[in-house]
């Protein structure tokens, strides 16, 4: 059980950085307070992953043949970077955190196998544009609602509070659906656990994350990258929330980081290129390029430098 112990600290890592993905907009907005929405989110990353994350779990099978030593340090490698990105501000990627540790401990497990591991990375540049398209398509339908309730009648923003309350519960079902594979996925490829035991293990690491050391991230995507008010923190959640059911549903983890961030840029896109922080963005895009980076050479060399003491 000693090589389970690494997955539950990249599900606590996972929680504790993507949680500001998942509610950061809505608690920035003022539509729901932090404790409130982390025990909403915490409750449906759990139903997500139980009820349809298993799909996701073959994905990181396809890439390269795991051992229950090279799946803790692929763990290991992953929850370190993201839990540093983490202490940073950088909302960033945990599926790139994984798949780069994969890659990192594959080369010295067998080799890796580059055609799923092609389909994934396409994934990733599509994850955000997908998620800055829905968002501009959102934006223009929900504005017209929102505008066509008086802004003196208490109805409208109750409304929008509550559904912007819907939308997180349904992006953290999404969240859990795709994203579990990031946790206990090698686990279940190196026939450690089932894929319900996967998940909900993995569910618990990450609930336990977002409701303990999840707040530093959230004021990066909340509040820093561009401002957003209760109809756009709305529109971002739910942007994100489709992206991330969609590649659930196709049996493809992708970054929630990555969804939310270029939701959010779609706001800002459409309300203007002034709107946008570009000091946070470029931020966010080290976060993204350095993430799998450094996650497959700590896995690369931690893997490397047991088998030498082992050896």
């Amino acid at each position: 059980m000693w090589g389970l112990t690494a997955g539950l600290f990249m599900g606590w890592s996972l929680g504790a950085n993507d949680a500001a993905n998942l509610f950061g907009p809505m608690v920035a907005s003022g539509a729901l307070r932090f404790r409130a929405a982390a025990l909403l989110a915490s409750v449906f990353v759990v139903v997500g992953a139980v009820t349809v994350g298993s799909r996701t779990f073959a994905a990181y099978d396809a890439i390269g043949i795991q051992t229950l030593l090279s799946s803790f340090l692929i763990m290991v490698s992953a929850g370190a970077t993201v839990t540093a990105m983490t202490v940073l501000g950088l909302p960033v990627s945990s599926t790139q955190a994984v798949v780069g540790a994969i890659v990192g401990a594959s080369f010295l497990t067998g080799g890796v196998d580059w055609q799923p591991l092609l389909r994934i990375l396409v994934s990733w540049l599509l994850t955000p544009v997908g998620g800055m398209v829905v968002a501009g398509l959102l934006y223009h339908l929900l504005m017209r609602f929102a505008t066509a309730i008086p802004a003196r009648f208490l109805l409208r923003s109750t409304v929008i509070r509550i559904a912007l309350v819907v939308a997180t519960c349904y992006s953290a079902f999404s969240l859990g659906a795709n994203n579990i594979a990031n946790v206990t996925g090698v686990y279940v490829g190196a026939g450690l656990l089932s894929p319900r035991l996967a998940a909900i293990l993995g569910a618990f690491a990450i609930g336990t994350g977002i409701l303990t050391f999840s707040q530093r991230v959230i004021s990066t995507v909340g509040v820093r990258l561009v401002e957003l008010d209760e109809v756009t923190a709305l529109i971002v959640v739910l942007a994100e929330a489709i992206t991330l059911n969609v590649y659930a549903v196709l049996g493809v983890p992708v970054s929630a980081s990555q969804a939310v961030v270029g939701a959010v840029l779609g706001i800002g896109l459409v309300k203007g290129m002034a709107t946008i922080d570009g000091r946070i963005l470029r931020q966010v895009l080290f976060g993204w390029v350095g993430t799998p980076s450094i996650s497959g050479v700590f896995a690369f060399a931690l893997l490397l430098l047991v088998r030498q003491f082992a050896g």
